[in-house]
């Protein structure tokens, strides 16, 4: 049984040609600047998936898969890791990377997983080899950018716009602007939020007559609750609407948590709640304990996560 992960490796084998977010290798790289060229290219996409480095596939003869237990120059993810760390990288914010190792029809190939993240574009403050300092390096269709050049203006546009989120969709966009609340002001001391650098995002909190108990509040000193409504608006309009409630009295106040479950060996169905990390109710969740700051919320939170 393959993972994501894998059936996506064999889709590309079985497509027998390189893409943008995917590459060939025959055998473990023997000079360490591809390795880092082909790791930066990767890192700097301007598409959503990971990038995906498939070692042990020889596109000279058809794609055919090639062991590479016996490869002297295989590295595993800390050895990719220490790799990365020394070099000098602007910002000081580098690719993140792994290996994963699969078995096709008995044959062992390796998977540099290049993970796709917001910090482009990563590119060198420090030359290495004939990698230049401050030469952005992307890549297009199945081509890396010349190691003399630096990537189409267009493409270093896209790769700034992915950075600040300003290729994103609103709600996207709005978990990016949650994750730093220092960039957040409240409207006249009321119940309400808007981004100092993107004014048109707004967060409010509006009270809400529902009744009703969930298990999480037993725990707290006073179990009263005290229902809101959560909206996040995008100039006028509500892009997102959820349920808050104010715990212990008003000394915390969260996001209701998502129902989730699972069913065990027994067949039994058991149902809890739960934050996803990285989701919007995730990063409300966090942006309103740094907001909402009384002193007094910290043990209230503590009850709550406990549950």
């Amino acid at each position: 049984m393959y993972t994501e992960l894998e059936n996506r490796v064999l889709d590309c084998i079985s497509l027998k040609q390189e893409g943008e977010s995917w590459d060939f290798k025959k055998e473990w790289y023997i000079k360490k600047y591809d390795l880092l060229l082909d790791i930066i290219c990767m890192s700097n996409q301007v598409g959503s998936e990971d990038g995906i480095i498939i070692i042990g596939c020889d596109e000279e003869t058809g794609h055919k898969l090639l062991d590479v237990k016996a490869d002297p120059n295989r590295k595993d993810t800390a050895k990719i890791v220490d790799f990365l760390r020394d070099k000098r990288f602007a910002g000081g914010v580098r690719p993140v990377a792994y290996v994963h190792t699969m078995t096709v029809q008995g044959i062992t190939i390796d998977v540099i997983v290049v993970k796709n993240t917001r910090n482009t574009p990563y590119y060198l403050s420090e030359s290495y080899g004939d990698i230049r300092a401050n030469h952005i390096y992307s890549r297009v269709m199945d081509t890396n950018t010349p190691r003399d050049k630096s990537a189409d203006p267009d493409r270093v546009e896209k790769l700034w716009k992915k950075r600040f989120a300003l290729d994103a969709t609103a709600l996207d966009r709005a978990i990016y602007l949650l994750k730093n609340p220092e960039d957040w002001d409240s409207v006249d001391g009321a119940q309400s939020y808007f981004c100092k650098t993107a004014p048109e995002f707004t967060l409010t909190m509006e009270s809400d007559d529902l009744d009703g108990y969930e298990y999480y509040m037993f725990n707290q000193m006073d179990k009263n609750p005290h229902w809101y409504n959560i909206y996040l608006k995008y100039h006028q309009t509500v892009v997102y609407r959820t349920q808050g409630v104010a715990l212990d009295g008003g000394r915390y106040f969260t996001p209701c948590p998502e129902i989730e479950g699972f069913r065990d060996d027994a067949g039994c169905y058991h149902v809890y709640r739960a934050f996803t990390a990285g989701t919007l109710k995730f990063e409300i969740n966090r942006f309103l304990y740094h907001k909402e700051k009384t002193g007094e919320e910290d043990h209230c939170r503590k009850r709550f996560f406990e549950c």
